[in-house]
């Protein structure tokens, strides 16, 4: 849809015609991929956020190169609404296994705040943010050979009454490798208005990655624990003969 979005008339079209599809779509991808809830308790889109990679157009839940995600992502993000608004963007990743207490953590690779958007916003590179918007610059996904794919979630959150966040204030609770999107959100009353991802896994240019990127593990592989079927469950087991 093109035309100057700055009209109502134009607004409403496009709206319509992405909530024909490409909406729906976008809901069966973080629904299946449980990006709700498992990094937001819900999230109800109003926006059309795009991806790429360079010249390379990522669908949601597409998996990612390794040496093409190295780079940050740039997103297309389409307001319908007639008003500007101030948006933070976190892209997380839930999946990082933590071998202590065989469980998983989260990471986030990217934070900014206070990112005016407005209908005829233009794309978005992350990396030609204004210093004092970015909280955490952009972090490469990894995955470990062996372990499953990572979801990246892309998560658009409007600032309560388009008020700016104090990057003082907003560092002083961050942890990168253990990043919790829920008490962030509720901390500065953001609200999820537009959501996507993509998805990594390791590959054969992952361990240059980690390794530029500082990432322990590059050398390992993790494996998955054998277990041992109940005895009623074996097949001939001895106390059957």
């Amino acid at each position: 849809m093109t035309g100057d979005m700055n009209k109502p008339i134009y607004r409403y079209l496009a709206d319509r015609k992405w909530r024909e599809y490409r909406r729906k779509v976008l809901v069966q991808r973080i629904t299946q991929l449980k990006v709700v809830p498992d990094v937001t308790p819900h999230c109800d889109p109003v926006l059309d956020v795009k991806m790429s990679f360079g010249r390379k157009s990522v669908q949601p839940g597409d998996f990612v190169d390794s040496a093409i995600s190295e780079k940050p992502v740039q997103l297309a993000i389409q307001s319908f609404d007639k008003d500007s608004k101030l948006v933070t963007i976190a892209i997380v990743d839930p999946d990082v296994p933590n071998l202590t207490t065989d469980s998983f953590d989260a990471r986030c690779h990217f934070l900014a705040t206070n990112i005016p958007l407005g209908p005829t916003t233009p794309q978005l590179d992350l990396a030609q943010l204004a210093e004092d918007q970015v909280l955490l610059p952009w972090l490469p996904p990894t995955a470990h050979k062996g372990a499953p794919y990572h979801r990246l979630s892309i998560l658009i959150l409007q600032q309560k009454d388009n008020i700016p966040i104090e990057k003082e204030v907003a560092l002083k609770n961050i942890r990168q490798n253990d990043f919790r999107a829920r008490s962030f959100m509720t901390r500065h009353m953001l609200h999820p208005i537009g959501a996507t991802l993509f998805r990594t896994k390791w590959d054969d240019s992952m361990a240059g990655v980690m390794t530029r990127a500082g990432i322990d593990g590059a050398d390992m592989e993790l494996k998955r624990v054998k277990v041992e079927p109940l005895p009623y469950k074996r097949r001939n087991p001895s106390t059957f003969r």
